[in-house]
Formats: structure tokens, sequence, C-alpha cells
């Protein structure tokens, strides 16, 4: 299968939600199958960081996974469309991004894991979704189109640029640029260091014990999903959210407070749009930070690079 191509300046790349919203959806689930091969295989880590995905050169990877003495890992490669397999004794398998079940999707990653020896099993059903289908019989979401995929790790590639700076910025506990799998969402996390009311969970198919661990320290996180706007949404908010949070104000002039999502939300397409994309979304993350730290009274001086 030849690469896909880009287009030259437009580094923002335009992807409405639905124009590709049915390839997002099998995506997702095909997503969630690879993330739960790392979660299983992988030294438990503080808030789950040990079962994300990351942004790489051709599309969305585990990175290193280890097995028995041996490290394998998995990427999903929106350039040639495959996802891509390969183990640290040299082994290497690939099952095409095509048109397919996730049934099929399921059976096919877990032949190719076989043939390189790698015999593991994952819970067998999506989290956070509505209804959670068992992937193995998950017949209905079986579409791919190899275009909006690829545009859409364009966008990720220039979130994570913008999102990677702003993490450089923090000098207090600051979690990667890392790709959630179960709601699908590209997110970086600061924290105040202080330790954080339980969470109340509720979220759907997703066990009480998981938000708890995953918001256990108070924090403010900032991400982009393919949602919520016509082309994506980056977001922003607090645990807990202070008094008074909803009510500051963020820049840009497009952001706004959702509160039904209680978070700030900003359309992708004002930043695609705008004089200076970069700025834009750097003033977004760092407004609705400050938000949070200071209503929060976060100990600042202390937790950001003051040069």
């Amino acid at each position: 299968m030849s690469e896909s191509s880009d287009i030259p300046g437009e580094e923002w790349p335009s992807l409405r939600v639905a124009d590709w919203a049915a390839t997002r959806d099998s995506l997702h689930m095909w997503l969630q199958i690879v993330g739960k091969i790392r979660l299983i295989n992988s030294p438990p880590v503080n808030h789950w960081w040990q079962t994300t995905l990351y942004v790489t050169p051709r599309g969305l990877g585990t990175s290193s996974i280890p097995y028995r003495g041996s490290i394998f890992d998995l990427e999903f490669d929106f350039r040639d469309h495959a996802l891509r397999i390969r183990t640290s004794e040299g082994g290497r398998s690939a099952v095409p991004l095509t048109a397919q079940s996730v049934a099929d999707f399921h059976s096919r990653t877990f032949e190719a894991l076989d043939e390189l020896g790698i015999h593991t099993r994952i819970h067998g059903a999506p989290n956070e979704v509505e209804p959670a289908v068992p992937f193995a019989q998950d017949e209905e979401h079986r579409t791919y189109d190899p275009d909006a995929a690829h545009l859409f790790w364009r966008q990720l590639l220039r979130a994570d640029h913008v999102m990677q700076q702003f993490r450089a910025e923090y000098l207090g506990k600051v979690s990667p640029v890392h790709f959630f799998w179960g709601a699908m969402d590209l997110a970086c996390t600061r924290f105040s260091g202080r330790a954080a009311p339980p969470h109340p969970g509720g979220i759907p198919n997703c066990p009480d014990r998981v938000m708890t661990e995953a918001y256990s320290h108070e924090l403010s996180s900032c991400g982009f999903w393919p949602g919520g706007s016509d082309e994506g949404s980056f977001y922003s908010y607090a645990y807990p959210a202070p008094d008074g949070y909803a009510d500051r104000p963020v820049r840009p002039d497009a952001a706004y407070y959702a509160a039904e999502l209680g978070e700030f939300v900003l359309p992708y397409e004002a930043v695609r749009t705008a004089a200076d994309p970069d700025a834009e979304l750097l003033g977004f993350l760092r407004s609705s930070y400050d938000a949070a730290a200071d209503l929060g009274h976060w100990d600042r001086v202390h937790l950001e690079r003051q040069d």
C-alpha cells in the first residue's frame, strides 16, 4: 500500500467529525484492543500511565512492553495503514488497517501476536463507552477511511507539538503527553503536589477504582479530543475544580466553559484558522491552567519555570 501524502502548507489539517465518525468509532475500538495489550503486560504506574499510547512519526504506538525477559511494541502506522508489531528478538508482523469488523481486527491482532510467541489475554470488552459490545462480537464497527485516519494523526502531531512545549514549562509533577484510548484523547496533566478527594466515578463501563487512581491528586489537565465541535475540541479542566473556576476568563475569545462537561473548551477549527495556531493554543493551555493554579492556590513559584 502506498503512503498517504500530505498537503503542503496545511500543518493544521481540516477534518470534520461528521465526515469520519464511522471510521473514528471503529478506530476507537481498535485502539482500545492495543491499549489493553499494553495494560495487561506492563507494571502499574501512577494514574494508569502504563496504559497509554504515544504520537509517533508514523501514527500511534505503545512504546516498549515487557514480555518474559524481552520486549515488544505495537504501532498504528497511519501512513502505510498497518498495525506493526516488533519484538526485541527480531520478530515482525503486521495487521492491515482496512475496512474490517472489530471482531476481525481483534482476531487478526491476536493471531499475529501468537505467531510471534506473545501469548496474552485482555479484558475483552471496551471501557468508557455504552454499550460495551465485546470485541470478539463487534461486527457493527467496520469502517476505515485511510485518508481520515491519516488526517487525524496529523491533528495529533500538531497538538502534540504544542502540548510538549506547554509541558516543558512546568517543574512539578507532570504527565507525558500521551493518548488515552478509553476516551480517545491526547492529554497532558499537571499536579499541584496535594492529594485530592476521592473521585466519584460513574464513568460508563469503567470501574470506579480506575477513576480513583487516575484522580488521586489535585490536577489541571488539558488535551485534544476528536469530538465536541465540528472538527474536534481542545479541553482543559481541574480536579477538584476550585471555587470560581467556571467563571474565570480564558484565552482566546473562542474558548468557553462547557458546564455539561465541567471543562473549558476551544474548538479545533478556531485554532486551525488562527493567524498563529500554535500561539492560539498555547494561550488557551496557559490561561486555563492559570485559572486552576491561581484559584487553587498552587505553589506556582516552585512549580513553574521562571525563565
